[in-house]
């Protein structure tokens, strides 16, 4: 096997797979891309997986060509016998006509190719799987023929161009059918006819002139052999190339694999760059801060400090002042704020995940400034997630990063409602110091009702209580003075601790909800600006696979 049957032969086993990949990628680009070029995909998809799936085994070689060019009369010469009629009456050829050798049927392929005129000849082993068409005149003055061999043009499997030597440069012919097709150049063959007219110096440099004139046009691969359908120069060379495609059975899976290359490199084309690998840290957390200001964590976590000062210091300060912080308006009661204090794991997570449960807070609506700024992070996600992409592609991923945006307002207030501030964590030394400070407490008043006995027993001219000495004061000044002196001291020392508790709370509240926050902006902005960006990349990753 020769490298070139090698290679074609590969090509027809890859084309199923590549075929799928051009579906994926067309499926994928539907709505973002033009919609021109994904049309014209999916009929690719479609003519390919109709002609692979009837008369795989044929090859479909068709002759077209100018008015006057001996198209038909070559046609007859390689049918061996006349069954196209040439004449003088132009164009001669009005419809496609068709030939094929042998008993196998082939009417499923030329239904297909919608071809009616169609003639089967006896058995000849060397033209076995050969479906030769005579197509009307590209140039006919009557538009439907020129359509028909337009039509066909785009379904055939290798295609003989027969010029002759006086039209060989024509315009029409190189401008709207060979350069457009210069990547189908592996699947034609330009045949200079009638050069029986021609000296041979004279039929020499006309194919010489072809040959330059092809090359500068791309197809210098295209093979270029002079014929004379009248006396039958040539012919045979024909014969033997049309022979040698037919053999490899490879020739309509190469024609049909450069339609996919074509088609999937111009929707390539139209998905842009290959773009960045998301969205950038930078811009993540961008969105994530515009996001916070607007769910006014910076309010929530100095409530969160002050309330832990207020709570703090009614529970360790010295109790007989200590109740008075019971008519200072508590800052998280106040925001309607952590409503999830004191419930077990299990309730924390029913009011997390059941949103009727949970009330909106006291925080103030978001305001302009906060509105534009977390618009302008949108913005910024959108523009870095789509550099590079063409404009379908783009405004796809500044949709999805709009998507939700109505609803974020509510979303952020209820992640902010739904948030464990752990307002309960690191208090229980709160308890062993409101004990003590009870103690104390009792200690002034046993002191000081110590001294109310005595007083009362003095004024009753009754004897006072036996005198105790503690360190050569009385007991209840020691009880009285000390335990008040303590319990303010003690009320002091432990300001500096919830002071210091107050700061780790709110550290702990504000990561708390910034992480509530992230949840937010992920699945309401960047989950659909990812999806697309994957959506993108698998499409780009299916047409790079399509085109091969």
């Amino acid at each position: 096997m020769s490298a070139r049957e090698a290679v074609r032969g590969r090509a027809a086993r890859d084309l199923p797979a590549r075929l799928e990949q051009l579906a994926e990628g067309a499926r994928l680009s539907q709505g973002r891309a033009d919609p021109g070029l994904v049309r014209a995909a999916e009929d690719v998809v479609r003519r390919a997986e109709r002609r692979l799936a009837v008369s795989g085994d044929h090859t479909v070689v068709a002759l077209a060509g100018a008015t006057g060019s001996g198209k038909s009369t070559l046609f007859n010469a390689l049918a061996g016998q006349e069954l196209s009629t040439p004449g003088m009456r132009r164009p001669t050829t009005s419809e496609a006509m068709a030939v094929t050798w042998g008993s196998e049927s082939t009417d499923d392929l030329l239904n297909l190719l919608e071809v009616r005129r169609r003639h089967a000849l006896h058995e000849d082993r060397a033209r076995r799987g050969l479906v030769l068409l005579d197509l009307p005149d590209h140039d006919s003055t009557e538009v439907a023929h020129r359509v028909e061999a337009h039509r066909l043009v785009q379904l055939v499997d290798l295609m003989v161009w027969v010029v002759d030597p006086q039209k060989y440069a024509d315009a029409a012919l190189h401008e709207q059918f060979l350069v457009p097709m210069s990547e189908h150049a592996g699947v034609m063959v330009v045949v200079l006819n009638q050069i029986d007219r021609l000296s041979r110096p004279q039929a020499d440099e006309c194919l010489r002139d072809l040959e330059r004139l092809l090359a500068s046009e791309g197809l210098g691969q295209v093979p270029v052999l002079g014929v004379s359908a009248v006396t039958g120069l040539g012919v045979p060379s024909l014969e033997k190339l049309l022979a040698a495609r037919v053999r490899e059975k490879a020739v309509a899976a190469q024609r049909l694999g450069v339609d996919v290359a074509a088609a999937a490199r111009g929707l390539l084309g139209a998905t842009g760059d290959a773009g960045g690998t998301g969205v950038a840290r930078a811009d993540r957390q961008r969105l994530v801060d515009s996001l916070s200001a607007a769910a006014q964590v910076p309010e929530v976590t100095r409530a969160v400090d002050q309330a832990w000062r207020l709570r703090g210091g009614m529970a360790t300060g010295w109790p007989a002042l200590a109740w008075l912080g019971r008519f200072r308006p508590d800052p998280l009661r106040r925001l309607h704020l952590d409503r999830l204090a004191g419930l077990g794991r299990r309730e924390r997570a029913a009011r997390e995940l059941e949103p009727a449960r949970v009330s909106r807070t006291s925080l103030t609506p978001v305001g302009g400034a906060s509105r534009a700024r977390v618009d302008g992070a949108l913005r910024q996600v959108a523009d870095s997630a789509a550099a590079g992409m063409s404009r379908g592609w783009a405004d796809r991923v500044r949709a999805a990063t709009l998507q939700h945006q109505g609803d974020l307002p509510d979303h952020l207030d209820r992640a902010v409602a739904t948030t464990d501030l752990q307002m309960d964590r690191a208090r229980h030394w709160w308890r062993a110091v409101r004990v003590l400070q009870w103690v104390l407490l009792a200690a002034a008043v046993a002191g000081l009702l110590w001294f109310g006995i005595d007083l009362v027993l003095a004024y009753l001219r009754l004897p006072l209580l036996p005198e105790v000495l503690w360190w050569r004061f009385q007991a209840p000044t020691w009880l009285l003075l000390g335990g008040v002196a303590a319990g303010l001291l003690l009320a002091g020392i432990s300001r500096i601790g919830v002071v210091l508790g107050a700061g780790r709370a709110g550290a702990r509240a504000r990561r708390a909800l910034v992480r509530a926050v992230e949840k937010v902006a992920q699945d309401d902005v960047l989950a659909a600006v990812e999806t697309e960006l994957d959506r993108h990349a698998r499409a780009r990753t299916a047409l790079e696979r399509a085109a091969g």
